[in-house]
């Protein structure tokens, strides 16, 4: 019997509405989204409704209503929105922009607000006020403020110029003009006194002021051209389209003026290629999508003029909505150093601690029986000692270094200067030079142990050129004359017959352009026609050249290889398409354009011919173009081999097709098409079941092949990066073969790699398992990782057994359904609606068990996963989306922990880019999206080794020897402090002189230390990068670490206690040339002070440098930074001791005539080099044993550097040993992610279809491999 729990009533997911309409999240997928649209009003009843109905607002998605030229509307109260108790303001921005963040009267608030939330300038302003206490302090305030001040004002100096710079861009933008109608006419108007619901005039070269409707323009069909480089950094030309109806009543001023539509449409948000909304207007309504809006920051070109009214103003704009903070990456040194400052924080805390409790117990044993030490407040031994406790906080607040972040941001941002003026990182062709788009993140770069790179554009030009084809069976392309004969040399086509012919395009095959002279090939005729008119290219004809502007570089190149064939296409319109076949001009209707997008692969037209004929051509990968074949085609197996043959050449291929269309058929089939195109909700899926019904048995007309070449230096560059211990994965969306070809091609692959494919691995029960292991191997690994995954809580557990066995130059590649099958990444299916009852608390916790052990499965599967990939030198993952780019690098972070870098050149490669530690864009064909959302950018892959194994090594060397000084010197001044407290019975009296503990850190030891983390070089460029096994050092955190940390804090240690005591015995029995005793205070302050400034600057015998120990690379600026902060010392010292100072400011300067007195005399010289002597000589002489005994790599290198010099000199005159390879793999083509002009084209609707399943598009998922091999 069922009980009543566990019965369920289920309905229908389309009978029901769904009244839980969700807002849009970038994080969800797309059958989410779908799932959670509301129900469709019938198209009838919304027709039928009147205006005054549709003024109430929408409610959930579709909230936001604008009126043309009625500025009344916006005043309804239900458009109004609570800011700040009673006071209401319209939800509707102004147009104004406002990207500063000061005025004159909050900027220095607001600004010190910002910096005391930083913790190390709120610790210092804790200490500041601590200071005020007279029972507490023994330090001057002014210790503590003059640092304060300096960092504070640094900071707030630069924040001021950056927001200067804004409130100037900001004026400029809000004081252009444009023209608005006002009092029926168009009056020119400031942008920012635009308001939404006005009609606005474009003109041509002006950019777009707000996000507008487009109502009309002055070009065929309403159609405008834009340039959005502003807004996604794309120059390519971009088409937008007015509705018919707007084109056609909206062209005169005064109708402008009398129009009064509503605009019922989607809140403001950031996503740049969606909009969803409609027009109510004369009791219609019309769908609106993306195709019809303006957005803000696009540039009007190639259109005279056109009209549009205001949808979103000033900061609800799209641009605006995506100038949010970007995801903040911190370098591992950064998260160190912060360790590292808490750790000194706690010693400082126990130390001072410690001494405090030195004191009480010195009051309870001498302090309290001395009655000289009296001081009139009779607190108790504890009291006081508990007041010392912060007395020592203010005396050893020095080892918190204020000035550590300032210092280390002044060198991460001339590390940026250095990267963005090297010459041997510009690319002339483009006139692109690298550019560092971060400060924060240069050392990172010498730590990197993932490269992820995208293939198209990246590693290759992205360039396409049309080299071969197959049509009808029979290969084109080959050197051959016009009999069919090979010739040699090659000689390239003659195509002054075609008046259209693009001068650029180079052909050799003589013999493919007499068979179309000829006419007697209708097949080659047919095929080069398909080329000319399945496509969604639009042309600019305006200077009486034909300017083909292209979705992708291949279709570019498939129009432009027909036009040299005599298939030229001339024109479009909204439905019509114009052609010239071999020099007769032809005009045909377009009946429907399935335009193309990453999941469906392909694209299609259907075209009524001259004789009334229908038909559709369509083009695409051949993975998708097979499976929707007549199985009768007859050309099928030797296309097949063709494909072989140009996989072989490493060419990208797709497959051309087309299919006769009954009226009869179409017709019924055009009255869905119609449908699924103005659906409001689900229409992608809609759009997904109408294209398959009509793109089936297809017949195959013949293969294209395309060249995409390498980029120069590739080879090398991942060669060096290999050498350096630098794992290269390549994700691409290209088919396997493709891919693999390309591996070999760049080295990356070679003739001695162990290459293993997805399919060679099974899964069973979150386990992967090589095929050929031998069986009991095999059955120990699952028995072992069955017994872990079903017994453990914790699923991040690492396997002892290695995948692998043998040498370690293996690569892996695997394809996106394999991946997301072993990651268990399947997509979401649409469920029924289902009405369940509440279960018992034991189902309750049956059910949590289930999800937590599928959980558990899961990250076992994925650590596997990584683990497996890990143990290859290469990997490379074809047919993976964007998202699964992105994944791919975050579970290498998580499961590795090791610094990663994402490069890539495309949109598809953003969210990789964002995704690693380090992103790197590159300048190419498929605009600038990458390489804005980059960290840093250049214009070729080759210059990627140069930036890590050059500037990267470098940053990360600079920086890790700057932190340990920094620390060291820091250690060594305040320690002394410690020692002294062992004399003046913990009373927390300081070592020095106030003046002298206020500029330590900012005048006397900061210049030279700073400039080593800027110039320092350990061995030059060349020698880096022709021994990239000096790169190891950073991967293995070599040089910082915390071992380095308490090696600089015990350095500092003993240096203090030398600094402190040896003066101190000196001092103790000593009798000047005066017979005075020169033993007191203020001397012996001026002493230690001077030998801790000559020990941390200069290194006695040998006038070497301390910093000079390990600085590699000396300049004339290192050496006056050095002598120019021993002489500053002196020279400030002089004049903070003269009695002139002391008669202006006796309470502030009491040290009065101290450092000549006490300078003059010969045994405290004598003291000072004895002191700096023990200071050094041990370090000398350890570096001395390293470079000679134990010489480090680059210590080898830097001896030997005379002779590598002289090789390279030799070696220029060489060429390079590197070729491009060959390999005898399948090839194919790749489409871009980017999709095509369709929906411009065609009505300007959004034609594109929903996500398939990566597996579905393929058919090639990991188990019918597997059972493939069993049969």
């Amino acid at each position: 019997m069922i009980s009543e729990r566990d019965s369920e009533t289920t309905f229908d997911e389309d009978s029901q509405p769904n009244d839980e309409v969700m807002p849009y999240s970038d994080d969800e997928t797309e059958d989410e989204l779908d799932s959670r649209q509301p129900a469709v009003e019938p198209e009838q009843n919304r027709i039928n409704r009147d205006t005054e109905e549709s003024r109430e607002p929408l409610k959930k998605d579709c909230s936001w209503q604008v009126k043309a030229n009625d500025q009344r509307f916006y005043e309804q109260p239900c458009f109004k929105r609570t800011i700040f108790l009673c006071f209401k303001k319209s939800k509707y921005a102004g147009n104004a922009i406002k990207t500063y963040k000061y005025n004159p009267i909050s900027f220095l608030p607001l600004n010190l607000f910002e910096q005391f939330k930083r913790a190390a300038n709120f610790y210092f302003l804790v200490l500041l006020i601590l200071q005020s206490i007279p029972q507490i302090t023994t330090l001057s305030w002014y210790t503590t403020l003059v640092p304060l001040l300096l960092v504070l004002g640094i900071t707030a100096v630069k924040d001021l110029v950056d927001d200067i710079a804004r409130h100037r861009m900001d004026n400029e933008v809000n004081n252009r003009t444009c023209e608005v109608i006002r009092d029926r006419r168009f009056k020119n108007t400031k942008w920012k006194d635009i308001k939404v619901g006005d009609i606005i005039r474009l003109k041509k070269n002006t950019f777009v002021p707000a996000d507008i409707l487009l109502l009309s323009s002055s070009e065929p069909n309403s159609l405008c051209y834009v340039e959005t480089a502003e807004l996604d950094g794309e120059t390519n030309l971009k088409f937008k389209m007015a509705l018919e109806v707007t084109h056609r009543y909206l062209q005169e001023e005064s109708a402008m003026a009398d129009f009064n539509g509503l605009i019922e449409c989607e809140e403001p948000n950031n996503r740049l290629d969606k909009f969803a909304g409609t027009l109510f207007w004369r009791n219609m309504s019309y769908s609106l999508d993306a195709d019809n809006i303006l957005l803000r920051g696009c540039k009007i070109r190639n259109t005279d003029f056109c009209h549009g009214v205001v949808i979103f103003a000033g900061a609800d704009t799209k641009i605006m909505k995506n100038s949010g903070k970007t995801r903040f990456k911190r370098t591992k040194i950064d998260s160190l150093m912060n360790y590292m400052v808490y750790t000194i924080f706690v010693v400082l805390i126990l130390l001072s601690a410690g001494l405090a409790i030195g004191h009480t117990y010195w009051e309870q044993q001498v302090g309290n029986s001395s009655w000289y030490l009296y001081d009139a407040q009779d607190f108790s031994p504890p009291y006081r000692g508990f007041l010392n406790f912060w007395g020592y906080i203010i005396v050893v607040n020095t080892m918190v270094p204020i000035s550590l972040y300032v210092s280390v941001e002044v060198i991460r941002l001339g590390q940026s200067y250095f990267i963005n003026w090297d010459l041997q990182m510009y690319y002339p062709e483009k006139d692109t030079a690298a550019k560092a788009r971060t400060t924060t993140l240069n050392e990172q770069l010498g730590q990197i142990h993932y490269i992820f790179s995208d293939k198209t554009g990246t590693l290759t030009q992205n360039i396409m050129t049309f080299k071969k084809c197959c049509i009808n069976g029979q290969r084109y392309g080959d050197c051959r004359d016009g009999a069919g004969q090979l010739q040699s040399p090659p000689e390239q086509v003659d195509f002054s017959w075609n008046m259209y012919a693009d001068g650029k395009f180079s052909f050799y095959d003589h013999y493919l352009i007499e068979q179309i002279k000829s006419g007697k090939e209708p097949e080659i005729q047919k095929f080069f026609f398909l080329l000319a008119i399945c496509h969604t290219v639009m042309v600019d004809a305006s200077d009486g050249q034909l300017d083909y502007q292209a979705a992708s570089p291949d279709e570019g190149a498939l129009v432009t290889a027909a036009r040299n064939f005599g298939y030229v296409f001339l024109s479009r319109t909204q439905n019509t398409i114009t052609l010239s076949e071999m020099g007769i001009e032809r005009t045909y209707r377009v009946l429907a354009i399935l335009d193309f997008n990453s999941d469906r692969k392909r694209m299609s037209v259907i075209v009524r011919e001259s004789g009334g004929n229908i038909r559709l051509y369509c083009k695409g990968a051949d993975t998708v173009i097979y499976e929707r074949l007549h199985p009768r085609n007859l050309k099928r197996e030797a296309t097949e081999e063709a494909l072989d043959i140009f996989a072989n050449e490493t060419l990208r291929t797709l497959c051309l097709c087309y299919r006769d269309i009954s009226h009869d058929e179409f017709e019924a089939w055009n009255k869905k098409f119609v449908e699924a195109s103005v659906a409001t909700a689900n229409r992608d899926e809609a759009l997904d079941k109408v294209y398959e019904e009509i793109e089936k048995n297809l017949i195959l007309l013949g293969a294209t092949a395309i060249e995409d070449k390498l980029q120069d230096g590739v080879p090398e560059t991942i060669s060096r990066l290999s050498k350096a211990d630098i794992k290269i994965w390549v994700l691409t969306g290209d088919k396997k073969e493709t891919a693999e070809n390309i591996g070999f091609s760049c080295e990356l692959l070679t003739d001695e790699t162990t290459i293993f494919y997805g399919e060679d691995f099974i899964l069973d029960f979150s386990v992967i398992v090589f095929i050929s292991l031998s069986s009991a191997l095999l059955q120990t690994r699952l028995e072992n990782q069955r017994n872990r995954a079903g017994s453990s809580t914790h699923s991040c557990l690492r396997m002892n057994e290695p995948f692998f066995q043998g040498s370690r130059d293996r690569a892996l590649i695997i394809t996106g359904s394999w991946l997301n099958e072993i990651l268990l990444e399947k997509k979401k299916k649409k469920k029924k609606l289902k009405l369940k009852f509440p279960r018992t608390a034991e189902e309750e916790e049956r059910q949590t068990e289930r999800r937590r052990r599928a959980d558990a499965y899961k990250e076992q599967q994925q650590q596997n996963f990584v683990d497996l990939a890990c143990e290859c030198r290469a990997v490379i993952c074809c047919r993976v989306t964007p998202k699964q780019k992105a994944m791919v690098v975050e579970l290498v972070k998580k499961y590795k922990k090791a610094v990663t870098l994402a490069i890539g050149d495309g949109a598809n490669d953003v969210n990789m880019i964002k995704t690693a530690h380090i992103g790197v864009g590159i300048s190419g064909q498929e605009g600038m999206q990458a390489v804005m959302s980059s960290d840093y950018s250049f214009g070729q892959f080759r210059y990627l080794q140069r930036l890590l194994l050059v500037h990267g090594r470098w940053s990360y060397i600079r920086m890790c020897k700057f932190l340990r000084y920094f620390f060291y010197k820091n250690f060594a001044f305040t320690l002394v402090h410690i020692w002294y407290s062992f004399f003046n019975g913990f009373s927390a009296q300081t070592a020095y002189e106030d003046w002298f503990i206020t500029l330590y850190n900012v005048l006397y030891s900061s210049l030279p230390v700073l400039l080593v983390g800027l110039l320092d070089q350990d061995v030059s460029d060349k020698l880096s990068l022709r021994f990239p096994r000096l790169y190891v050092l950073g991967q293995k955190d070599s040089l910082f670490n915390y071992k380095k940390f308490f090696l600089s804090l015990l350095h500092g240690a003993i240096t203090s206690l030398i600094i402190f005591f040896i003066p101190y015995g000196a001092y103790l029995k000593t009798m000047g040339q005066d017979g005075e005793a020169p033993s007191d205070y203020q001397s012996f302050a001026v002493t230690a002070a001077s030998s801790l400034i000559f020990v941390v600057n200069f290194q006695a015998t040998f006038v070497c440098f301390q910093i000079g120990l390990d600085t590699s690379y000396w300049t004339f600026v290192n050496a006056f930074s050095v002598f120019g902060s021993i002489a500053l010392y002196f020279g400030i010292t002089f004049d903070l001791h003269s009695a002139g100072i002391h008669v202006l400011f006796p309470s502030g300067f009491q040290f009065t005539g101290t450092a000549p007195n006490a300078l003059r005399q010969p045994y405290l010289w004598l003291t000072m080099i004895l002191s700096i002597a023990i200071c050094l000589l041990p370090v000398v002489a350890q570096r001395f044993l390293s470079a000679t005994i134990w010489p480090s790599e680059s210590d080898r290198i830097q001896k030997n550097r005379k002779k590598y010099l002289a090789e390279e000199q030799q070696w220029k005159r060489r060429r390079s040993a590197f070729r491009r390879g060959i390999s005898g793999r399948r090839s194919a083509y790749a489409f871009s992610h980017q999709r095509g002009y369709a929906d411009l084209i065609a009505s300007g609707r959004s034609i594109r279809k929903k996500r398939a399943p990566l597996d579905a598009v393929l058919g090639n998922s990991v188990t019918e491999v597997r059972n493939a091999r069993e049969t």
